[in-house]
């Protein structure tokens, strides 16, 4: 990772305001921290013991640290769909994620306009950040930010699903070739775009803006 100096910081800081004014227009509600560990302390200000957590395929909750304090914590009711192996866990697993008091997951790319742009394969993530818990906390890495929709969705194909892809072991063009092909295959990860543009319930989705480069 780059090193990220004084002034690429105060840029940060001074962008992500006016990201956040945006955001606040469109029924969501921005914060930006300078550091990873200012966002895990901010964030668990906000919860309390015996809260239910669950959360995304997403690489941003780990590395900030979140997953881990959370877990360390040993206060909060971890809701870990990875541990349902039984399509009857896996039923009951998603109905209390479903009602969990707390949703963290990341952005694929956010707009200077305020506008969240997601793209997934199965849609567990967006699913889960569209309706269900209470709380849904985006963390996000300033290098995710871009200028419009169209300038997001390219960011997605170009650099989030290619990387994933290798992660994953998808078997598709984005994996094999580094290169979206709009593709059809069996393992897509591209089956829904979806763009939040509003919130119509006030305060629930909140945008945690980080002053690092995170996640894909």
């Amino acid at each position: 990772m780059a090193q990220i100096t004084d002034s690429v910081r105060a840029s940060f800081a001074t962008t992500a305001q006016t990201v956040i004014r945006k955001l606040e227009n469109h029924g969501m509600q921005g914060y930006y921290c300078p550091t990873s560990a200012d966002a895990v302390e901010l964030v668990r200000s906000w919860m309390s013991e015996g809260d239910s957590v669950t959360w995304g395929g997403s690489e941003t909750f780990k590395e900030t640290g979140m997953k881990a304090a959370l877990e360390s914590a040993n206060c909060y009711t971890m809701l870990d769909r990875s541990r349902a192996a039984t399509p009857d866990e896996k039923r009951h697993m998603w109905l209390d994620r479903n009602v969990a008091d707390w949703f963290f997951m990341s952005a694929n790319a956010l707009t200077v306009n305020g506008e969240l742009v997601n793209i997934d394969g199965n849609s567990d993530r967006l699913s889960l950040m569209l309706h269900g818990p209470e709380h849904v906390v985006v963390l996000c890495g300033m290098n995710k930010l871009v200028a419009d929709v169209e300038s997001g969705i390219k960011r997605i194909r170009t650099i989030s699903c290619p990387r994933n892809a290798s992660r994953l072991h998808t078997a598709t063009p984005c994996e094999v070739n580094g290169v979206c092909a709009s593709c059809h295959a069996p393992g897509c990860m591209c089956c829904n775009v979806v763009v939040t543009r509003h919130s119509r319930h006030e305060g629930r989705i909140r945008v945690v803006l980080i002053g690092e480069e995170l996640g894909y």
